[in-house]
This record gives structure tokens, sequence and C-alpha cells, in this order.
């Protein structure tokens, strides 16, 4: 084998115009399927980032009505939906894949936040309990943050991020300046921001709306002990979990909401799924699509969902690229057979002096191996040049896939051995006497 692949290149080397002729059709294929392939792998896991963001694996966890969240601004509490205790919070906590969770109060406020005679319309307000910075990846930038005392002694004191900082108090300093939410006085303590910041990579107006939907005027952290001076007394509240990894998220949030559903005595998604199966299926009913109950935030379906919508696509131009691959398998069986007209009276003086049809076959099936997967070899080098430099114009990421550089490099070579076989046979059963009297 070492000698038939020894041979192989140094044919290759005596014919080189010729052999990357011949090559010319599997290195194109074999670049085009590696571009077209790191490039969708790249632009999905582009999606993934856009929508997890700057990677705090943190899942949001509220209640739904059917298939809308809950705003309880404008509709009315929900009955029999008990505060979430410390005890559920260790239930969600003992979760294997949460790392840390949180219980907070949000609400969208346009006419309640004032500093003077600004207004901040349309910012978040979050009633905090202490690990809501840590789920969800903030940090102190200026000031402090709250403190034991604050929650013990029900202080009135709120935490800016930049945003909301700069729309109310332009250039001034906020730390220690007194803001009114919904007419109540609070004290700024400090400035936070994210721990790692990350903008969506926005190329269409519809990756605009995809991503950039929950943009708002800026966020202001009060207290949870403070939510009931603001509103109303025993409000469920939302439930944010950090889940160990990224591909934990959707386990962690369906876990605990499982978890909060059997607390409140809620049907769970699963629950609500069959029985509007068996509805449908007994009398085409709706089901219980109407219930309350908690759901959470799924942006890893949501990036599949996302993917998927150019997966047929995609598809198409990997099959197209494929056919080049045939017209270079084509190539590869049209230059053995003039090879094997070439070394017509080589092989018949080998097998003069004993050599086996199998020999024979399996030199010339190897140099077509070779040649192929040489091939292959520079095809994925240039695929990966392609697909970086398309990355790089598009302003997208490029995700090398090791499994398509192996399939490729193998293919390619299997490629070789298919369309290498007819002239391997042919030069495998040339008679020893006519090939040597070939001229």
């Amino acid at each position: 084998m070492l000698e038939n692949i020894r041979l192989s290149f140094q044919g290759i080397w005596s014919h080189k115009m010729r052999s990357f002729l011949t090559m010319l059709g599997i290195i194109i294929g074999i670049a085009a399927i590696i571009a077209i392939v790191s490039t969708i792998q790249g632009t999905n896991e582009q999606i993934k980032q856009n929508l997890i963001g700057s990677g705090t694996n943190a899942v949001k966890i509220q209640l739904y009505n059917g298939n809308y969240t809950m705003d309880l601004t404008y509709e009315q509490l929900p009955e029999s939906i008990p505060v979430i205790s410390q005890e559920v919070k260790d239930q969600i906590l003992a979760l294997d894949e949460v790392a840390s969770a949180t219980l907070y109060h949000e609400r969208n406020e346009y006419e309640a936040i004032f500093y003077l005679n600004s207004t901040l319309t349309g910012a978040r307000l979050i009633g905090a309990d202490q690990d809501y910075m840590d789920v969800f990846g903030y940090r102190l930038f200026k000031g402090r943050g709250f403190s034991d005392s604050d929650y013990r002694l029900f202080r009135k004191v709120c935490l800016l991020d930049e945003t909301a900082a700069k729309s109310l108090f332009q250039n001034e300093n906020p730390v220690g300046q007194t803001i009114e939410i919904k007419r109540e006085p609070f004290t700024v303590i400090g400035i936070i921001g994210l721990s790692e910041s990350f903008q969506p990579t926005i190329e269409t107006m519809e990756d605009y709306y995809t991503y950039m939907n929950t943009e708002s005027a800026g966020i202001v952290l009060i207290p949870e002990v403070d939510w009931p001076i603001l509103y109303r007394y025993d409000e469920p509240q939302y439930v944010g979990v950090r889940a160990v990894s990224t591909d934990d998220m959707t386990q962690a949030g369906k876990k605990t909401a499982d978890i909060l559903n059997a607390n409140a005595g809620l049907a769970t998604d699963d629950e609500i799924k069959s029985d509007t199966s068996d509805a449908e299926a007994m009398d085409g009913a709706l089901g219980s699509s109407s219930q309350i109950r908690y759901k959470n935030e799924d942006l890893l379906e949501q990036a599949k969902q996302l993917q998927s919508l150019s997966n047929a696509t995609n598809q198409m131009l990997i099959w197209i690229a494929s056919i080049s691959l045939l017209v270079g398998g084509i190539g590869v069986m049209n230059i053995m057979l003039v090879s094997v007209t070439e070394r017509t009276r080589e092989i018949g003086l080998k097998k003069a002096i004993g050599a086996k049809k199998s020999r024979i076959l399996g030199q010339f099936l190897t140099e077509a191996a070779v040649l192929t997967s040489l091939g292959g070899v520079l095809g994925v080098i240039l695929g990966l040049i392609l697909a970086r430099v398309i990355a790089t114009l598009n302003g997208t990421l490029s995700a090398i896939s090791m499994p398509a550089i192996i399939i490729s490099v193998v293919f390619s070579m299997v490629i070789g051995i298919v369309f290498g076989l007819l002239p391997s046979i042919k030069a495998a059963n040339l008679n020893p006497i006519e090939a040597l009297r070939y001229e």
C-alpha cells in the first residue's frame, strides 16, 4: 500500500498541470460545500448570540394567560397564585441545570419616573431581590448596591442603568440625587450596567424588529420589599434563573416553570397540550389554551425556529455545490483511462513478470484515491478561506465544522475509488501479450 501511495504521488508530480486540472472539480466542489456549511453554522451561531446576548444564560419565567404574557399593569391579580416562597426558590436552586435564581417584579413604565422636569419614558422598573444582578449579569459602575439593611428597613433607594441615568440627569452625577417613582421619592445610590455589553448584528429591518424589540429607555431597580409601596400587595413575582450552560437554558426554564406551576396548582405546558389534543380529538374544542400558568422564555427554541427558516435554501445550495463533485469524479475517471492507455506497456511488463490482477487494480485505485483526496484537502483549505472572506464581508460569524471537513475529505476519497474503479478494472484485465505489443 505504501509503495502504491509513493507511486501515486510520483505520477501526480510528473504530470502537475494535468493532475491539478483533474482535481479542480473536486477542489471547487469541496470548497463550495465547506464555505456554505461554515457560513450556515456561523449564521446560526449569530442568530443564537443575537437572541441570548452577552452569554449570561439567564432565563425569564413569568405568568402567561394562554399564549400571552400577563401584564399586571392592566390585568387583575390572578386568583389563587401564591407569592413564591424561599422553599420554592430552594427547589429551583436544587436543579442540576440552575446555577442561581432570583425572584423579582417588573413593569414597563411610561409616565411614572421623574427627575425635576425630565421624564423617563418607556423604562423598565424592577423590584429586585439581592440575587437579581448576579442572575442577569449586571455589575456596579458607580456608588453602592443594595445592602441587607436596605431590605430590612424598607429604604426607598434605587439603582439606575447608564441609559436611564443619562436620560434623567444628562451630564449630572446621579448618585445621591432623588427621583420620583409614582410620586414617591427614591434616592439614587448607584449606577449599574451589564458585565459584558452586547449588541446584536443588525443587517435588515427584519433583524431590527426581531432582535431590538426588547429595547427600553433604561432600567430602574428598587428593593423588592418596596414594591407594595408603589403597586399592590402579594403580586406574583417573575423568576429569573441562570443556567449552568447555554445548552441547559431550555431545560432550566422548563423545569423551573414546572416547579412554579406545581406550587400554584396550575397545569404545566405538557398537561395543557395533552388536554388540548384530547379536546380537539373529541369535539374540535380549543381545550385549555386560556389557562393561566408559568412559562419560560425559550430563547434557544426561538433561535432554532429562526435557523430553520433558511434550512431548505441552504440544503439546495449544498446539493448544487455537490454537482461539481460529480463533474470532478467524471474528470478523474477520464484522466485515469488516459493514464491506463499511456501505461499499457508498463502494465503488460508487470503482468508478464507475475503481477496479479489485484496488484494492478490496487495501484490504479490508490492513484485515483490519492488524487481526489489531495483535491479534497486543497478544497477544504480553499473553503475555509472563502468562509472567512464571506464572514468578513458580511460582518457575521464563521464557524468551522470539523465533521464537514472530515466528511468532505473522506467523500473525495470515495469519489476517487468509485470513479477510478472502471479504469482500474480495465488495467487489471489487460492481456499481457497484447499490452507488451501496444505501441
